[in-house]
Order: C-alpha cells, then structure tokens, then sequence
C-alpha cells in the first residue's frame, strides 16, 4: 500500500478555538463514561444537531465553489457540486435554482425546467426560481407559462423592475409575433386548400373539336327532322332519336327517361 512520504506534527494548523472544544467535548464524555445513568437520547440527539451543522456548512461550500466554477464556464462541473450540495441540503431551493441557470447556458432545456420547478416547489416565494423557471420555459417555446411564472415573481417582488422590464416585456412581445405569425400561416394553409378546390373542378372546353363535331351533327339531323315535322331530343344516356309530335304534356315513351331538347 502506498504511503504519504510526509508527516504532518500534531496540533499543526488547529486553530485554539478548534482545541478548546475538542478538550470540552472529551471531557464531558470522560463524565459520561464515568457515570452509570447516561442519557443516550440526549447524546444521539445532540450528535444528529452537530451533524446537521456540518451538512449545512459543507452544502454552503459546495455552492459557493459551484457558483465560482459557473463564473469561469465550467457549468458542467458546478452542476456536480450543486449535486453533491442537494444531497446534504436536499431543501435548499437556492442550489436547484443556480442549477437551472448552468442547464440553461448549456442548452438543456427540459432539465433546466426540472431544476426550475423543483426550487420554486422547495420554495413558493423564491423570486429568483420563477424568473429562472419562465426564462427555462421561454426555451421550450411555453410563452404563455413563462409569462404565468414572470407575473407570479412580480407578484411576490413588484419592485424587481428586472422582471417587469427583460422578462414579461419580452415574453409578451414574443406572445404577440407567434399569434401574427399563426395567423398568417392559418391564411396561406386556407389559400392552399381554396387552390386545390380549384384544381379539382375539371376545366371543360367547350370549343374543342369533339363537342364542335358533335353539335354539328346535332344540328344536322334537327335541320332534317325540323323539314319532316319531328323533334330531335337527346337522351341522359347520350342517345339522339327523333319524336312525333304529340298533344300530351307528358312522354308517351315506354321508359320514364327524361329527355333534352337539342338547341
């Protein structure tokens, strides 16, 4: 195994504040040790309080290092440190909320909107979570939200005059390019479709040579039939015959077919 080539000499860098508790805390436990009643809940309790000192002292350091390690652009390793620092603090709304901002300047959106929620969640009347939360999801392209969360941080701070002149100014400005950019692809998607209703009705011409050729002969057979007394008539079906005149309104023909007169 690997050994330290240097040995530090005892009391070296201890501070004598540091010496004096240390001395105080042993004594008391030399007292303890010597005494036959000892109250243990008293000292699992005052070693958890001691404990959770700790925690908090080292989540502070943690988010101080962090912050310093986010101002040099290291975001990627302040966000371990701000990890390390929620699993002492998990509460601490303020560690989730600087976290949001690293996940922000990354480009990691969801997360940072995670993050967001998370502190504004751990703390309601956190300012800074809100404005944090409507910037992460301005991102996403929720503007109605991030306009919702602006309103909710001026709400909790009406003097923040950073909120109401960057964040909801610019929110409400970017509301109102998407509802004209919407409506303006809402009017080119109902000129596409009036433009293929157009293209589907069939462009007849009527002065082709077909339809020339067969009024043509209409018109020959009517001059012929006219000379005799008959009546040309075109059926549904497209079938040209000649018709008795008769005295009956209605057709004396065996089949109830109507028929069209040829101009």
């Amino acid at each position: 195994m690997a050994s330290f080539g240097w040995k530090r000499k005892i009391g070296e860098r201890v501070s004598k504040v540091t010496s004096q508790n240390f001395e105080k805390e042993s004594a008391d436990e030399s007292v303890d040790a010597g005494s036959d009643d000892v109250d243990w809940l008293h000292s699992i309790k005052r070693k958890k309080e001691i404990l959770l000192e700790d925690n908090i002292a080292k989540s502070k350091r943690l988010k101080d290092e962090g912050a310093l390690l986010a101002l040099n652009g290291r975001h990627w390793d302040a966000i371990k440190k701000w990890d390390e620092g929620i699993n002492l603090t998990p509460e601490d709304a303020a560690l989730y909320e600087m976290k949001a901002q690293s996940l922000l300047c990354l480009q990691e959106m969801f997360p940072a909107v995670q993050a967001a929620e998370t502190a504004v969640s751990r703390n309601p009347k956190f300012v800074e979570g809100w404005q944090t939360l409507g910037r992460a999801q301005l991102g996403i392209g929720e503007i109605a939200m991030a306009i919702r969360s602006f309103q909710i941080g001026i709400h909790i701070c009406p003097s923040n005059m950073e909120l109401w002149k960057e964040d909801l100014n610019w929110a409400c400005k970017l509301l109102q390019q998407k509802r004209e950019v919407d409506a303006a692809e809402a009017l080119e998607r109902k000129q596409a479709d009036f433009s293929i209703e157009q293209a589907l009705i069939p462009d007849y011409d009527f002065e082709g040579d077909e339809v020339v050729a067969a009024c043509d002969a209409i018109s020959r057979i009517q001059k012929v039939a006219a000379a005799s007394g008959k009546t040309v008539v075109v059926s549904s079906s497209g079938e040209v015959t000649n018709q008795e005149p008769t005295s009956d309104k209605a057709s004396t023909s065996g089949d109830d077919q109507l028929f069209i007169k040829a101009r």
